[in-house]
């Protein structure tokens, strides 16, 4: 059956489109874009009017902990997370148990989201086996098998001459790398960001530098190799202007950051919230307004929520104990949006941090509303004001620092390949 959805604001940050314009979909795909299409027989409409209507939003790094931790997450769980929070693409990290560094994982994860996730899911395969930095994993069955990129997202390959393997190996099979930049060494036992708020709190800190050195040797190698690095969860003032530094030298280096570092601060952690531990940790406000810059000069190409979902097991315990994360997935599109509403990003830039950049980076056939593509959809009420509240959460885990807080923007619709999958039927 056809879908026709009327009245909207359409905005495709490729194509530069942000008009009134009605949307046909038919056969999973989209047919045809214009003022005022008339419906056919049996067409289905969808007024949204005063809507938003964007590409599916993509969240190219969550944890969706199944295999092994689905007491935390799964794939299920994950998934409903994910449409609730406007997201029809979803790419999944390898750090499940046993960790996604063979065919046969891959080939698990991928039936599992057939047969449970109602949004596209894309799995990451292991740069290393079992992410312990010493082996290359088998990129070339993985590939086949179905991953589109290679991370060891969790922790960082601790050797130089490994991670240029890596990327040697990468490159052969034309994968994008995900680097998660940590060195542990200097990072040590530390819970938070290493500054005044961790003297005060007299908790061990984690510098900076932890971050920036291997944000620095990844573009220093990705510059030799030839081959581009994403930098996940950028979160500092330094590592931004490594980035930005080496954009302009013309390396092929891309970056995310999350949420919670254009959002939160380490002041936050003064509340002993352990929602509130994530990795990298929060950092100062100078470093927030340095990502927000970068967010809008482009020197950081996309928004990601790093959802790490954790049972009270993990979180219900002393700060120093806990695991680091938070949930993000049905949060990520208000804490963006409050960005355009701070005058920070223009709507097309916000929504291209979802979309067309993650897809180009991912190297995926998505992110675009045009005639001719898929109809992975998502609707969004701009205005739409609530509280966040714990029982109205889909993910399984609840380890969030915005609970309770006051957030403007949700997914009205959800829709995939044509079909409404969000709001949920049962």
């Amino acid at each position: 059956m056809a879908l026709l959805i009327k009245n909207g604001r359409v905005i495709d940050p490729a194509s530069k489109t942000d008009a009134l314009l009605d949307v046909l979909v038919e056969g999973g795909k989209i047919i045809e874009l214009g003022a005022k299409i008339a419906a056919g027989g049996g067409t289905e409409i969808l007024d949204a009017a005063g809507l938003l209507v964007v590409p599916g939003l993509i969240d190219m790094h969550t944890h969706l902990r199944e295999p092994g931790h689905e007491y935390k997450e799964t794939i299920r769980t994950g998934a409903r997370a994910a449409a609730a929070g406007g997201f029809t693409s979803i790419v999944c990290m390898a750090n499940t148990n046993p960790v996604n560094d063979s065919a046969s994982v891959t080939n698990f994860i991928l039936q599992q989201a057939k047969t449970q996730a109602c949004v596209n899911v894309y799995p990451v395969g292991a740069l290393t086996r079992e992410l312990q930095g010493e082996a290359l994993s088998e990129y070339g069955d993985m590939k086949a098998a179905g991953i589109i990129a290679l991370s060891d997202d969790g922790k960082t390959v601790k050797s130089a001459e490994v991670m240029r393997r890596c990327l040697e190996y990468a490159k052969t099979f034309s994968l994008p790398v995900i680097c998660h930049c940590e060195d542990s060494d200097l990072a040590g036992r530390g819970v938070m960001h290493e500054g005044m708020v961790s003297t005060r709190l007299g908790m061990r800190g984690i510098a900076p530098a932890a971050e920036e050195l291997i944000v620095a040797r990844e573009i220093t190698l990705a510059d030799w190799v030839g081959h581009p690095v994403h930098i996940a969860h950028a979160s500092t003032a330094g590592s931004v202007r490594i980035i930005r530094e080496a954009k302009a030298r013309g390396v092929a280096v891309t970056a995310e950051t999350a949420p919670h570092y254009f959002t939160l601060t380490d002041e936050e952690v003064s509340s002993f919230d352990t929602a509130t531990k994530v990795n990298p940790p929060l950092r100062r406000l100078q470093d927030v307004v340095e990502i927000k810059k970068a967010l809008q000069d482009g020197t950081i190409d996309a928004i990601a929520s790093d959802h790490a979902p954790h049972s009270t097991l993990e979180k219900d315990v002393e700060f120093d104990n806990a695991a680091f994360g938070m949930i993000g997935l049905e949060t990520s599109l208000p804490l963006a949006l409050a960005l355009v509403d701070e005058g920070v990003l223009t709507l097309s830039q916000a929504i291209e941090k979802y979309t067309v950049n993650p897809a180009g980076i991912l190297k995926i056939e998505k992110g675009r509303i045009a005639a001719g593509w898929d109809a992975d959809i998502t609707i969004i009420d701009p205005d739409c004001e609530y509280v966040l509240e714990k029982a109205r959460l889909y993910s399984k885990s609840s380890n969030s620092p915005f609970l309770g807080r006051h957030l403007k923007g949700r997914a009205a619709f959800t829709i995939i390949a044509g079909s409404i999958v969000y709001p949920f039927a049962d």
